[in-house]
């Protein structure tokens, strides 16, 4: 489906574009360190160019995302605004937490998600009015296998579950980690029914667009808007969906697949890959550079 370009550096197209709505893990950051050169890139964008949203399907509000950005040494001088998949998935919670308790499934850490909603999270698969998903309880160690047995039960309920972070897995350091996104898509194998407002989903994006429009005091311009990821159900599905030009980032969580026996970017490993999903990018690298 897609003849992708390689790019060797984010100058090379700066000029054609107004904004950047940039992954951040996988693409600025392994969840350990940052990469500094991708950081760069977004600093001399923003400095030259214009507006830089950081856009993740991480289940942590802005706020709490800012700050763990901070913690690996990236800092707003290389982003404009952050929009998440937390931020997004909170008004669905808003709607739903007066149906009754939810069965909150995920990292017992990731409580910013609920900081200010009257929600109750006593529910289990056998009582919940809906679900709360942002992760599996363990994420290092967790199999979706383990919960199918709860899964089956609220299925056949069919209760909602609310999933706060689409992604199926992550990079860590060097380790590929289990996300929410894997657990949602075993729980709609068994026919129960999924929400989610992140990426590739509409929501997130619509917010991405307020907070460009925010900053720069106009209408956006899809045409002038580079997306860039390296999650193919995510960031390219979501951003062929909205229209919007694409920079895939080959090596993140699809490196093996993209990548030949000496790990050199291979176009046409790549072009199965992107096949598989019939989508589409204008431009791929290996990772986030400026030149």
């Amino acid at each position: 489906m897609s003849h992708p370009e390689l790019l060797n550096g984010l100058a090379n197209i700066a000029a054609d574009y107004d904004a950047i709505f940039c992954d951040i893990w996988g693409v600025i950051h392994n969840g350990r360190q940052h990469f500094p050169p991708a950081y760069e890139a977004l600093r001399r964008f923003k400095a030259e160019r214009g507006p830089v949203i950081l856009i993740s399907n991480s289940p942590r509000p802005r706020e709490s995302l800012v700050g763990q950005l901070a913690s690996l040494g990236i800092l707003d001088d290389g982003f404009s605004d952050v929009v998440s998949s937390g931020d997004a998935t909170r008004e669905y919670l808003k709607k739903f937490a007066p149906q009754g308790p939810a069965w909150r499934i995920g990292d017992p850490r990731e409580q910013s998600l609920y900081e200010g909603i009257d929600i109750d999270l006593s529910g289990k698969p056998e009582t919940a009015a809906f679900i709360s998903c942002t992760s599996p309880f363990d994420d290092e160690n967790d199999t979706a296998d383990q919960y199918l047995h709860a899964f089956t039960i609220a299925a056949q309920r069919k209760i909602v579950m609310i999933c706060a972070n689409p992604d199926k897995v992550v990079q860590r350091g060097d380790k590929i980690i289990m996300c929410a996104g894997s657990l949602a898509d075993l729980y709609a194998s068994l026919g129960g029914p999924v929400i989610m407002a992140g990426k590739p989903y509409a929501p997130i994006y619509e917010m991405c667009y307020q907070a460009l429009e925010k900053i720069t005091g106009k209408p956006h311009d899809k045409t002038r808007i580079l997306a860039i990821g390296d999650g193919l159900p995510t960031d390219v599905l979501g951003a062929n969906g909205q229209g919007l030009d694409l920079l895939f980032i080959a090596a993140g969580i699809h490196a093996a697949e993209a990548t030949n026996a000496e790990g050199i970017l291979d176009p046409l490993l790549l072009k199965a890959v992107l096949d598989t999903q019939m989508a589409n990018s204008k431009y791929v690298a290996d990772a986030l550079r400026w030149a």
